[in-house]
């Protein structure tokens, strides 16, 4: 499976509270994922466009162990995140949730960019610099979950004897 897409930049720490604002987790998914990170990037959910990449610094994901941080992200039509470093509930529950989540403490990219992605073997390329980076590979049985659109997909293709799981 290979990634490619349009790249946007956060810093370091960004919350499930940025991704999934509190005061709107009673909405619908949709009306939720209109709010991701308006506090710090107010055009982003209507900027974002199916098949952009989301990088950031060191502790994606920190905070609550809110599933929905990973599911607005999925529901804007991000195709992955790559980080320097994820809170570890987030990095499961994004797994979990079909989105690719790769650690590359190195990467290096701007807003508009674009990356290429390999999940399974960890190399990423930023197409504008022409650089190489290699990411922590996302291990095949993690990949066959979010290839399968998450663990309860995967979990129902596997115990129907489907040759999908």
């Amino acid at each position: 499976m290979s990634i490619e897409g349009r790249v946007w930049v956060f810093g370091d720490s960004i919350d499930t509270d940025l991704l999934a604002p509190g005061p709107y987790m009673r909405k619908s998914l949709p009306e939720l994922a209109e709010h991701c990170l308006e506090a710090i990037a107010p055009a982003f959910a209507s900027q974002v466009r199916e098949g952009d990449i989301l990088v950031a610094g060191e502790a994606f994901g920190i905070g609550s162990s809110r599933e929905q941080a990973a599911q607005v992200l999925i529901q804007l039509g991000i195709r992955a995140v790559v980080a320097k470093s994820f809170a570890r509930i987030f990095y499961r529950n994004a797994l979990n949730l079909g989105l690719p989540a790769l650690v590359c403490p190195e990467i290096e990219a701007e807003t508009g960019e674009r990356l290429a992605l390999d999940p399974l073997s960890g190399k990423i390329v930023n197409r504008e610099r022409g650089r190489e980076f290699q990411a922590e590979p996302i291990p095949e049985q993690l990949m066959a979950i979010v290839n399968a659109g998450g663990l309860l997909p995967y979990l129902k293709a596997r115990f129907s004897g489907s040759s999908e799981a």
